[in-house]
């Protein structure tokens, strides 16, 4: 290592309780985003609520409890804003902690760091430790990190010795010559987010899926079950030479490099690589993309930009919804006007699979739930829910599928995506839909179901 980065690594060293004198009263502050966010200085700036007022906060998919929102559940002192909201995010706004959502797709968030953005006074992040060039590796969040470092005034680095070093790509790393102060942390583990098992309908659903893949298709998995259980089957599977070109690299990607399924021989842009913008789950997660030059991390203006993601023939996108209106419109980010997560990249990727020679976007969802009453809910409803979000229009869904079937929405008139959706909706709800549908004058007699 040069001594000199040694020396001016020495230079700006202190404590995290020094580091946060750094900010003031009224500042813009940013939190690192997923494993990124920082342990020790939030502890400490927790510390400092009683000298600071009208401290505001932004981070993306909050990945623990923040210290700075259990000591402050007025708003008083800190506000918390978020550009994709997490489990810990709900639970403090359900509490009624000051916690708002920051509507944006996620690939215009480098652009607007760079170009828009208010003052940002103080940017900290956990990093792993410097490098003998005197980089410090963001780890598994490429993201808009970066765009950060360049726009904030203050930039602190809190260094984890746990952090995997994520291999470009580019945008992976800042400089210490950019970094204005530097914390050794207490070097948490990083935060896990194990997928959970996949019940009897992601399986269904799964299998649906994999009817539409074939050898050398490109696949983009968004979190939850039902991708998780898609995932799990491709590692099973007979399919070869497939690719990866994601958003969010998960542990079913893990499990379908190590049997053998994922080559990137056949894409189109970046071939060989595993491609994703930021990394999410278990432990052996975090130990199959440290330093493996099988994967290349990106900035999400790269990853989630449809033109680039389209470049690759038999683009596969798979996210989920949390229910689908007889017009076709997907809401994938709230529960009526309760925020439960954002629209991340899934609007570009829908968008991306249909761009994509070949490719597909898919929506997929369980038809129904269980109501406080017992009763079975229809996740297919005649209108959103007042309030329920529009993640993606009804003109750009392209395949929707339910443990019922799935349905190609492409094309189909307004009385014709009411047949089809019906047709994969629970069948004890699908009499009450097809009278809703005839009551929205999107229903002809003439129609199969019922």
């Amino acid at each position: 290592m040069k001594m000199g980065w040694m020396d001016e690594y020495r230079r700006k060293l202190v404590s995290a309780e020094q580091a946060v004198q750094a900010v003031k009263s009224g500042d813009w502050v940013e939190y690192g985003e997923f494993t990124g966010m920082p342990r020790a200085l939030d502890k400490a700036l927790a510390g400092r609520k009683d000298s600071l007022r009208d401290v505001k906060i932004r981070s993306t998919v909050t990945a623990y409890l923040p210290e700075v929102l259990q000591a402050d559940a007025t708003g008083e002192h800190f506000t918390w804003h978020s550009w994709h909201f997490s489990g810990a995010d709900r639970r403090f706004a359900d509490k009624g902690v000051p916690v708002y959502y920051i509507p944006i797709k996620y690939s215009e968030v480098p652009r607007y760091v760079r170009e828009e953005i208010p003052d940002l006074a103080v940017f900290m992040l956990q990093a792993a430790p410097m490098d003998k060039h005197g980089w410090f590796n963001f780890g598994p969040q490429n993201s808009f990190t970066k765009a950060t470092c360049e726009r904030a005034k203050t930039v602190i680095v809190e260094v984890n010795e746990k952090m995997p070093r994520c291999l470009g790509g580019y945008e992976e790393a800042v400089h210490i010559s950019e970094v204005d102060i530097i914390v050794e942390g207490d070097n948490p583990p990083l935060t896990q987010l194990p997928s959970p098992p996949a019940t009897e309908v992601d399986q269904k659903v799964a299998k649906y899926i994999l009817e539409e893949m074939k050898d050398g298709s490109c696949i983009q998995l968004g979190i939850g079950g039902m991708p998780n259980a898609v995932g799990m089957m491709i590692a099973e599977s007979d399919l070869k030479n497939l690719g990866c070109h994601t958003e969010m690299l998960v542990d079913a990607y893990v499990h379908m490099a190590e049997a053998g399924k994922i080559t990137g021989c056949k894409k189109g842009i970046d071939p060989y690589k595993m491609v994703y913008t930021f990394a999410l789950g278990t432990q052996i997660l975090y130990d199959f993309i440290d330093n493996n030059p099988k994967c290349a991390i990106y900035p999400v203006n790269y990853t989630n930009k449809p033109a680039v993601a389209a470049l690759n023939d038999d683009l596969i996108t798979i996210n989920n919804a949390v229910e689908v209106d007889l017009y076709g419109q997907a809401c994938s980010e709230s529960s009526g006007i309760r925020q439960i997560s954002g629209t991340g990249g899934q609007l570009d990727f829908v968008l991306a699979g249909y761009e994509s020679k070949g490719g597909k976007s898919i929506i997929c969802l369980p038809s129904s739930y269980k109501g406080k009453d017992g009763s079975t809910k229809s996740r297919i409803v005649p209108t959103l829910q007042v309030g329920g979000i529009v993640t993606d229009s009804r003109s750009i869904v392209h395949y929707i599928v339910t443990e019922y079937g799935k349905v190609n929405l492409k094309g189909k008139s307004l009385w014709e995506r009411s047949e089809a959706l019906i047709g994969i909706a629970h069948p004890d709800t699908r009499e009450d839909l097809i009278k809703a549908a005839e009551a929205q004058g999107i229903w002809r007699r003439s129609n199969r179901q019922g």
